[in-house]
């Protein structure tokens, strides 16, 4: 499994020195989020096209 190593929210880019963050797993890669942008992850997941792979082609929860 790939790991991104850098912590940064996938959305606004703060780290962790400025937010919370949680980590996802998506395709064997693990990415981070804040939990501002949470909401965006499970409703509007076609906002996060060009930041998480396929993001375009997940469905909203």
């Amino acid at each position: 499994m790939e790991n991104n190593n850098h912590q940064e929210c996938i959305f606004c880019k703060k780290d962790d020195s400025q937010v919370p963050l949680v980590q996802l797993s998506y395709q064997k890669v693990n990415y981070w989020i804040c939990p501002q942008h949470i909401p965006i992850l499970i409703h509007e997941p076609g906002k996060l096209a060009g930041m998480l792979p396929d993001a375009e082609n997940l469905h909203a929860g």
